[in-house]
């Protein structure tokens, strides 16, 4: 089975690009799964559920979140009728929705996972690697995907590590910016610090960069709005194999 993984969508031109490529993307590289992580996929941040529809109804499986995911209140709902979005599994129980989804697919059952980091982030309520831990000893299938959504890099590499040969994939997201690390770590895990975004190439991380730039040079309030020209897309393609091995894990790019 192969899985296409798109790094985090930048807005309606994200979801535009998504929907424009990905029919081509799924014949030529032989799709069967795809997920993405969506927790920008709202104007200026955040999930709502038209986004959301949006990135279901042009073919994705399962959406990933991360910081941005409670942003929108509106988004709550969605989260709770576990329609396949989910959002970090390390937040406190009582946010809206689940960290983990399992797709029932009988040819090639997967279970989703969604962590968030601590390092350089807003804290969370547990770690990532005990949240990881406790599902793990509640997951009986083969086929695990985690998006570990972390700004550090060495938190990234240290959860891969710690997770490898236990689950099937850790690709990093939340930094916007494709990394040329991807490999197999040696237990057999598919790994990469962070599969990038899709979104506006001459951006800043996705948003107009004029505007980014006025908010860093003057540490004043600014209005984002994010790039809506020559937009890219950043995913990785997983092949599968037997017993929850990836095979290959390779970056796919479309400019």
């Amino acid at each position: 089975m192969n899985l296409l993984f798109f790094g985090d969508i930048v807005g309606q031109a994200g979801c535009d690009k998504l929907r424009k490529e990905l029919p081509r993307l799924k014949r030529e590289l032989s799709v069967g799964i795809v997920v993405a992580n969506g927790e920008n996929s709202a104007e200026g941040n955040g999930i709502t559920p038209h986004s959301a529809e949006h990135l279901f109804q042009s073919g994705v499986d399962v959406i990933t979140t991360g910081n941005h995911s409670l942003r929108r209140r509106e988004i709550y709902e969605l989260l709770e009728e576990q329609s396949g979005l989910i959002r970090p599994a390390n937040y406190h129980p009582s946010a809206p929705g689940s960290g983990v989804f399992f797709y029932d697919n009988p040819a090639f059952p997967l279970y989703v996972i969604n962590l968030q980091g601590r390092v350089y982030m807003e804290n969370v309520h547990q770690s990532p690697f005990e949240a990881a831990d406790l599902l793990l000893g509640q997951i009986k299938c083969p086929n695990i995907l985690v998006d570990f959504h972390a700004e550090a890099t060495a938190e990234k590499l240290a959860l891969g590590y710690y997770l490898d040969g236990r689950v099937s994939a850790v690709l990093g997201t939340h930094t916007h910016v494709a990394t040329a690390d991807e490999r197999l770590l040696p237990n057999g895990t598919a790994y990469i610090t962070d599969v990038g975004m899709c979104g506006g190439r001459d951006s800043i991380l996705g948003v107009q960069r004029e505007r980014a730039i006025e908010r860093l040079r003057t540490g004043l309030p600014v209005r984002f709005a994010n790039e809506t020209e020559a937009v890219e897309l950043h995913a990785v393609l997983l092949a599968f194999g037997k017993n929850g091995k990836v095979e290959k894990i390779e970056r796919v790019f479309v400019p």
